[in-house]
C-alpha cells in the first residue's frame, strides 16, 4: 500500500488526501492549525454571552463548483449545503432587484428578470446582452484573454459605466475577489459563462447550513494531525526522504505540498520555485450582532457603496458582511471598519437604525487569495514538480481557475491523478 503524507489541511489538501485514501492510499495529513479549513475555516469566538463558533468569513459556492461539490460528498456533508435560486440586489434607499432563472432554457433563462432589473437603465441592459453574447461567441475563439484584463475587454464592448459600476464589476470582485482592471479577461469569462450562460442551475448560490468547520469532520481513512506545523522538508538526490513535523521525523513514499504559494519557498527551498509573479488579493469579513432582526432577507447584493454583501444568520439578529478585494480596508481601524459597515448598512436597512449593536467582530484576511491577474498563468505550476515523489496543490497552482474554493479541491485532486499515476495505478479523481 503507498504511503502519502499531505502537508496543509486546507480544501486544497484535504480534497487530495481524500482522493488519496480513496484509491487505497495509506494518507497522513499534517495541519499546523487546531482546526482544518484554511482560509475557509470556522472558530470559537469568545464572548460576554458565551463563546460562539463563526465563521472567518461567509463563503458560498454555486452549483457549477463541480469538483467542491464532489468534496462535500465524500465527507458526507452535500446535505448541509441550502442552495438558492433567487439574487437580490439592494440600492441605497433599500429598492431591491431580483435575478432568478425563468422558463426559457439557458443561455435565455435570466431573460425575464434581468429585464425587469431595477437599478439598470434600458440602455445599460441592451449593452449587457450584446457583451454576453460576443462573451458566448469568443470565449472559445480568442487567444488574448490571459493577457488583457476584464477591463480592457469590457472598454472595447464599450460597456457604459453604469453597466460596468452595477453589473460586471460587483459580479467580478464577488467571484474573482479582485477589480476588473486586475483580473486576466479569462476569468472573467469563465465566471459569466459558467455561472450565467452554460446552464439554467450553474448560478444558484449554495450557503452552508452550519459551520464551516463542521463540513470538515469526516475524512475517511485519513490520519489528520492537526497542531502539527512542518519544519522542514528533507530533499537528497531529486527526492523527498522524510520531513520534519514537532521535532520528529516522518517518512512516506508520496508527498503533497499543499501550502500557500508564499511559504513553499521557505519549506522546500531545494524545489527552487519562482513565486515572485504572484500577488494577494484581501477580503474582510464583518460579523453584527443586533438586539433585533433587521431584515427578512436571506442575503442581498448591496449596490454603490464599499459593503457588498451581507447574509443573514440568527433570524436576522446576526449579520455576516463581505468585502472582496478589501485594500482600503486594511489600514483602518476596526473601530472605523464596524462604524462604516453600521452607517452603510442603514442606507439599505432601515430596521439598522433603531437596533442597537450588541457586539461586532472583524475578520481582516490580508492573503485571502492570489490575484488573478494578466500573464500570471504562466508563473502557475502544475502539480508534478522536479523532485520526483513530491506533488504540489492549492488554489494558485494551475487549475484553469482563480483563487476559490473550487479551484482549491481542482487542485487537491489534480495531484491525487498525478500522484496515483506516478505510483503507476493511475486514477481519474477531477470532475469535468
Amino acid at each position: 500500500m503507498p504511503r502519502v503524507i499531505v502537508i496543509g489541511g486546507g480544501l486544497a489538501g484535504m480534497s487530495a488526501a481524500a482522493a488519496l485514501a480513496s484509491a487505497g492510499w495509506q494518507t497522513g495529513l499534517f495541519e499546523s492549525r487546531p482546526f482544518l479549513g484554511g482560509r475557509a475555516t470556522s472558530y470559537l469566538l469568545p464572548g460576554d454571552a458565551g463563546p460562539q463558533v463563526i465563521d472567518n468569513c461567509q463563503h458560498i459556492l454555486l452549483r457549477c463548483c463541480v469538483n467542491l461539490l464532489d468534496f462535500y460528498r465524500r465527507a458526507g456533508v452535500v446535505g448541509r449545503i441550502r442552495f438558492h435560486r433567487e439574487f437580490h440586489f439592494l440600492e441605497p434607499g433599500g429598492r431591491r432587484s431580483t435575478l432568478r432563472a425563468g422558463a426559457l432554457p439557458a443561455p435565455l433563462h435570466f431573460a425575464g428578470s434581468f429585464a425587469r432589473l431595477r437599478f439598470l437603465s434600458l440602455s445599460d441592459k441592451l449593452a449587457i446582452a450584446r457583451a454576453l453574447v460576443a462573451l458566448k461567441r469568443e470565449r472559445t475563439r480568442r487567444d488574448d484573454l490571459d493577457r488583457i484584463s476584464m477591463a480592457d475587454w469590457l472598454a472595447e464592448k464599450r460597456q457604459p459605466a453604469g453597466a460596468v459600476e452595477r453589473f460586471w464589476r460587483p459580479v467580478i470582485v464577488s467571484a474573482v475577489n479582485d477589480v476588473p482592471e486586475r483580473i486576466a479577461a479569462r476569468y472573467g469569462f469563465l465566471v459569466f459563462w459558467l455561472g450565467f450562460l452554460a446552464s439554467a442551475t450553474g448560478y444558484e448560490m449554495g450557503i452552508p447550513e452550519v459551520p464551516l468547520g463542521e463540513l470538515y469532520a469526516r475524512l475517511d481513512n485519513v490520519n489528520v494531525r492537526l497542531r502539527a506545523p512542518v519544519e522542514s522538508v528533507a530533499v537528497e538526490a531529486g527526492r523527498v526522504t522524510g520531513l520534519v513535523a514537532g521535532g520528529e521525523l516522518h517518512t512516506a513514499d508520496w508527498y503533497v505540498l499543499a501550502v500557500p504559494f508564499e511559504r513553499v519557498p521557505a519549506l522546500v527551498p531545494a524545489l527552487d520555485l519562482d513565486t515572485s509573479a504572484f500577488e494577494h488579493s484581501s477580503i474582510t469579513g464583518i460579523h453584527l450582532w443586533f438586539d433585533r432582526p433587521v431584515t427578512r432577507l436571506p442575503h442581498a447584493a448591496l449596490l454603490d457603496r464599499t459593503i457588498q454583501w451581507f447574509f443573514r444568520k440568527d433570524d436576522g439578529r446576526y449579520l455576516q458582511l463581505v468585502v472582496s478585494a478589501s485594500r482600503d480596508l486594511l489600514a483602518m481601524s476596526r473601530q472605523d471598519v464596524i462604524a462604516l459597515a453600521l452607517k452603510e448598512l442603514a442606507e439599505f436597512l432601515p430596521e439598522v437604525r433603531q437596533a442597537r449593536l450588541e457586539t461586532a467582530h472583524v475578520v481582516k484576511e490580508a492573503r485571502a487569495t492570489f490575484s488573478a491577474q494578466p500573464g500570471l498563468d504562466a508563473a502557475r505550476p502544475g502539480p508534478r514538480t522536479p523532485i520526483t515523489n513530491l506533488f504540489l496543490a492549492g488554489d494558485w497552482t494551475r487549475t484553469g481557475w482563480p483563487a476559490t474554493m473550487e479551484g482549491a479541491v481542482r487542485s487537491g485532486y489534480l495531484a491525487a491523478e498525478a500522484a496515483t499515476a506516478a505510483g503507476g495505478a493511475p486514477r481519474r479523481f477531477l470532475v469535468a
